[in-house]
């Protein structure tokens, strides 16, 4: 590439305005955002509500897995400088609210095929609440979500298989995998070769383990489990994107210990539940909560034993969350 040309590129990772990008001709440089770009992106998405509100403006929020346009030109000293001109529209991402309650969306990964969501069998726990969040979020977004169950020599094979039979009934596609022992590693493999997908979950479920298994060149930063808390320290500081050998990336997220939701309308909420689709026409009401109205469909389904209750209860919490904070004008 001149210095006077341009290329095209995907953001692998970025810290203090530094950001590393895949060139199409299989470079990877440091770049950095020019000009205007640059001040659209400290100017961030504008303030408004709905699924898809700001989302002009919060293309210029640069995230990992962005399609650019990079130019080369001419530095100090006679080096030569790379600068991020555009950023192509996203197809997909995967957003969060912004952590420590400050308003809007933290987009996480960009241009995704899917999102393979890690809990561990055990150690830590896993909260299926805090599972259902992610799924919510991925649902939301319209990407496909897998769950990954990790650390299964941990933990007795039935009781684990017993523990997510909800989310199979619910039509996810769960993996069950162990490092140590070699299992699940290659049918996982399978699913992420030639796609883009990003590892998320919980700290301390593995997820650096299990791509470094995956993919051996990788060696990501493995972190150890604080017994005092039995949470996960935090190893990954900032989504980083990898190629795959054979083609694909895998993106290794931070791990999150707050998972908000964020431009999801609370009358979708329900529709972010794959196993309540076939009844949503099927209530009384066409407004209905879904909660305490006579003639639902959904809680007829949930008595039949058709729906999870407890899957059921967490549809009922984070409803009743986006209900909150839809008035106090998040």
């Amino acid at each position: 590439m001149s210095p006077d040309g341009a290329a095209e590129g995907v953001v692998l990772s970025g810290t203090g305005g530094i950001w590393r990008v895949l060139l199409s001709d299989g470079r990877t440089v440091e770049a950095t955002m020019r000009g205007r770009l640059k001040k659209d992106a400290e100017r961030g998405p504008s303030r408004g509500r709905g699924a898809r509100s700001g989302e002009a403006d919060a293309a210029y929020k640069l995230a990992v897995g962005d399609h650019v346009s990079v130019e080369a030109e001419p530095g100090p000293d006679g080096l030569v400088v790379f600068c991020i001109t555009a950023i192509a529209p996203r197809r997909s991402k995967l957003a969060r609210r912004a952590p420590g309650g400050a308003w809007g969306e933290r987009v996480v990964v960009a241009n995704l095929d899917q999102v393979l969501v890690v809990f561990a069998a055990a150690n830590p726990e896993p909260h299926p609440r805090m599972l259902d969040r992610f799924l919510v979020i991925a649902e939301a977004n319209d990407l496909l979500a897998r769950i990954v169950v990790n650390k299964c020599d941990l933990a007795d094979d039935p009781a684990v298989h017993a523990r997510f039979a909800d989310y199979e009934r619910a039509g996810y596609a769960v993996h069950y995998t162990s490092v140590p022992r070699g299992a699940g590693l290659e049918a996982l493999r399978a699913v992420v070769q030639g796609r883009v997908s990003a590892l998320t979950g919980p700290s301390g479920v593995g997820k650096s383990s299990l791509m470094n298994a995956l993919f051996p060149g990788l060696t990501l930063r493995v972190g150890a489990i604080s017994e005092s808390v039995n949470k996960g320290r935090h190893t990954t500081v900032g989504a980083s994107l990898h190629p795959l050998p054979g083609g694909g990336f895998v993106a290794d997220t931070p791990g999150l210990r707050e998972v908000g939701l964020w431009g999801i309308d609370v009358r979708d909420v329900a529709a972010c539940f794959p196993e309540f689709r076939p009844w949503l026409d099927g209530c009384r009401f066409a407004d209905c909560t879904h909660l305490v109205e006579p003639g639902c469909a959904i809680r007829q389904a949930v008595e039949e034993r058709e729906v999870s209750r407890s899957r059921w209860e967490s549809y009922a919490k984070l409803r009743e969350e986006l209900a909150s904070a839809t008035a106090q004008g998040w």
